[in-house]
């Protein structure tokens, strides 16, 4: 029978190319006439990145949110009744099925990419044999990308390679990861490799499958004690090899750093910027989407509504919740904008940044801080709660000024989106900045150059190499990128990092008390769960018991009940 997740996974078309998953119909598309030509293939390639999208539908049960509010440089914030927000950062739970739409938008997006796997070979008409294999290199890349993802999330994970649903347990940790690194090698392999600017915008490359493989690498070997990272072919990835790929994709692939940090975020877009002191002041210009500097990105645009005909993850719904409660993030914030306030910024990043590197410019171009930036800002603003007075300011609706009047996003301006402070956010959700491909090889190979790169431009002088140092570089350069909670499993540092919340001083509702721990504290947390999260029950529950729950969770004492 079909069970367990594969129900869901085909539940809820979210694209017209679920219809070639019906193999009776001779008036529908269906695996026998379809895929058959390239604009099939890349219908049905649209269809597999479709999952990226989906997963930000219902953004605050995903990977990249779950691991900003989980990691030690934020809290949950958001309003008195935001127990999703506040339990994120406690590892609790706050209701059975809380990630049930990543999961589902996640094993859809591998079910589709295993039918492109199982048909592609059936379209004809290719204008060259690099155009097959780009498509079924991105293809490969995506279903590393979702697996992963899954991993990294819930630890073991029911494995499926073909478009055969069945009811499986999950697999253990090695077999999984042995997928993945063989779609990546796979993707590496037959992938073009000419520059990324020649492949469209959004779209998986070599170099976003060199660069993703080396994070997977660090990940596995690090979190699991390993040195190599297993294949299915009988074979292993080593790190002489990673590197190797790495340094491919330095020398090869046209990325590149941007001449100003500060010019990676929106509040230096030339619509905000005349009306922003610090943007005007240091001659900022954001470098907008799809520049040098990105690797792989997750695109948005301008059809995001409430209905049926879109999604609402067309829309960059990090920024929304990301921004500041209502009473602020209107002209007392400017730039920034009204949101949910869910991460507010852990004070001791600040303190510990200004202590490491008090001239780093990346400190106050990353980080509000709301005493002496937002000379309007409210405390306590719609019943704010874990509130520090710190704001990242990456991920952030950045608002603009249109013939005097405010408006909720600059995109409206610059991309015609919806005036809508819910639905304009067009910003990038980058998961691979070429930032991080230096750093990644410095940590590999273990040598300063990369780093020192990196460091460079902010004018930080250069430093030489110890592990020691590539963990404060990658903290400051990637803050609020989606990436600290899952270095600190990786180093084995996370249960101190995260116990070390406990005590900081924050306000609820605009009363000064201390953070503190739920569920026994947030080392109790992690060392009961291994960082892990809980699989949605009704997916356990449908697989009559093949599936398992993750160590560390169903029980009461499990569950955020609040402040």
């Amino acid at each position: 029978m079909k069970k367990a997740f594969i129900l869901m996974l085909l539940a809820g078309s979210l694209s017209a190319c679920d219809n070639f998953l019906d193999t009776e119909s001779f008036d529908k598309k269906n695996t026998g006439n379809f895929p058959v030509t390239v604009a099939d293939a890349q219908v049905m390639l649209t269809g597999v990145y479709n999952s990226l999208n989906a997963a930000v539908t219902n953004v605050q049960h995903s990977h990249f949110y779950m691991a900003e509010l989980a990691s030690d440089d934020r809290f949950g914030g958001g309003g008195e009744n935001d127990r999703d927000m506040q339990g994120l950062d406690h590892l609790m739970n706050t209701q059975p099925d809380r990630f049930l739409t990543f999961w589902t938008a996640r094993y859809q997006g591998i079910f589709r990419a295993n039918t492109a796997l199982e048909t592609l070979n059936q379209v004809t008409g290719w204008n060259t044999e690099a155009e097959f294999n780009q498509t079924l290199g991105e293809v490969h890349f995506l279903r590393a990308l979702y697996y992963f993802e899954l991993s990294q999330m819930f630890g073991e994970v029911p494995l499926v390679t073909s478009s055969t649903v069945s009811n499986v347990p999950k697999a253990p940790t090695e077999e999984t990861y042995a997928v993945i690194a063989q779609d990546l090698k796979t993707a590496i392999e037959i992938m073009p490799n000419s520059a990324y600017n020649t492949v469209v915008s959004g779209h998986a490359t070599r170099w976003a499958a060199q660069a993703l493989m080396a994070r997977v690498f660090l990940f596995y070997t690090g979190y699991y004690n390993k040195t190599e990272l297993p294949l299915t072919d009988g074979g292993s990835v080593s790190k002489a090899q990673v590197i190797q790929w790495l340094e491919d994709c330095i020398a090869n692939s046209g990325h590149g750093l941007i001449d100003d940090f500060r010019n990676l975020w929106p509040y230096s877009n030339k619509f905000t910027k005349t009306d922003y002191p610090y943007a005007t002041n240091n001659n900022l210009q954001y470098a907008g989407e799809g520049h040098k500097e990105t690797v792989f990105a997750v695109k948005f645009g301008t059809l995001a509504d409430w209905g049926d005909t879109y999604i609402l993850g067309y829309t960059n719904q990090l920024n929304l919740h990301f921004g500041l409660r209502s009473n602020n993030g209107q002209a007392n914030t400017f730039p920034f904008g009204q949101g949910w306030g869910a991460g507010p910024v852990n004070s001791k990043l600040w303190n510990d940044w200004r202590a490491a590197e008090p001239n780093d410019v990346r400190r106050e171009g990353s980080i509000i801080n709301a005493d002496n930036d937002l000379a309007g800002y409210i405390y306590g603003a719609d019943s704010q709660m874990e509130e520090t007075g710190f704001w990242q300011k990456k991920y952030i609706a950045i608002t603009a000024y249109d013939n005097g009047a405010l408006i909720p996003s600059y995109a409206i301006l610059a991309d015609g989106a919806q005036a809508d402070y819910q639905l304009a956010h067009t910003q990038d959700m980058v998961l691979i900045r070429f930032a991080d491909v230096l750093l990644m090889h410095a940590e590999l190979s273990e040598t300063a150059s990369n780093l020192n790169r990196v460091r460079a431009r902010v004018n930080l002088p250069a430093i030489n190499y110890s592990l020691a140092a590539l963990k404060l570089e990658r903290r400051w350069e990637l803050a609020f990128e989606g990436l600290r909670y899952f270095d600190l499993m990786r180093w084995q540092d996370a249960a101190d990092a995260l116990a070390s919340q406990e005590g900081i001083e924050i306000k609820n509702k605009n009363v000064d008390t201390q953070m503190k721990g739920f569920g026994g504290g947030y080392r109790a947390r992690f060392e009961a769960t291994g960082g892990f999260w809980p699989i949605p029950t009704s997916q356990i529950a449908l697989s009559n018991g093949v599936l398992t729950q993750n160590k560390g969770w169903g029980e009461n004492t499990h569950e955020y009940t609040g402040w």
